[in-house]
């Protein structure tokens, strides 16, 4: 149920799953990474989609590179997000090679505009999600910059978000901004938020 104020309470949950995020032994990320991706990969949500809008992990997320490179071997378009500002908005730019992206907002790689041809066409496709955690209803916990919260208002097609099962929570706190994702893959498990629940 959405509450009036959860700043302080989001505030809190970031901390608590940087830290459980931080000590994972990088062995263990790059084994549990790995599974990821491939649940991913392996999702009808992938298989059908003729375009995905996804993001270059930074190393705290579940790692991306696999996925990112294999939507392009699959001749799949990809779309990848550069930061306009600092106020929560960003645009998609269609990406034909990862040598396309430079160092963008936060040290992230991102699409260069003088090389790719900028997307707007959100009526459809997958939105990978990226979130610290996620909840069984779909909701997410971002790192509080407000961007994609703010792209799927707008956005019209399948949203899916890559989580750790150790960062998944039965409920967060949610705000009447809050969109949730139609569906949570972890290395365990996918939960659609329209009530189906696979184990892998």
């Amino acid at each position: 149920m959405p509450v009036k104020n959860v700043r302080e309470l989001k505030s809190q949950l970031r901390a608590k799953y940087k830290k459980i995020r931080k000590s994972c032994p990088p062995e263990k990320k790059q084994q549990l990474d790995l599974a990821l991706q491939n649940a991913f990969l392996a999702s009808e949500e992938y298989k059908s989609c003729d375009v995905l809008f996804a993001f270059v992990s930074s190393p705290i997320e579940v790692d991306t590179s696999l996925i990112l490179e294999t939507t392009l071997k699959d001749g799949k378009r990809l779309a990848l997000p550069k930061c306009k500002n600092n106020f929560g908005e960003m645009d998609f730019y269609l990406v034909n090679s990862l040598s396309q992206l430079e160092k963008g907002a936060f040290s992230i790689m991102e699409p260069n505009p003088e090389v790719c041809e900028k997307y707007e066409d959100f009526s459809h496709g997958l939105c990978l999600v990226p979130g610290l955690c996620f909840d069984m209803q779909g909701f997410r916990l971002g790192f509080g910059k407000g961007y994609y919260d703010r792209f799927l208002q707008n956005f019209s097609g399948t949203s899916v978000g890559l989580c750790y099962s150790k960062c998944i929570e039965h409920t967060l706190p949610s705000g009447v901004f809050d969109r949730p994702v139609d569906a949570v893959i972890t290395e365990k498990y996918t939960n659609r938020t329209n009530n189906e629940f696979v184990k892998e």
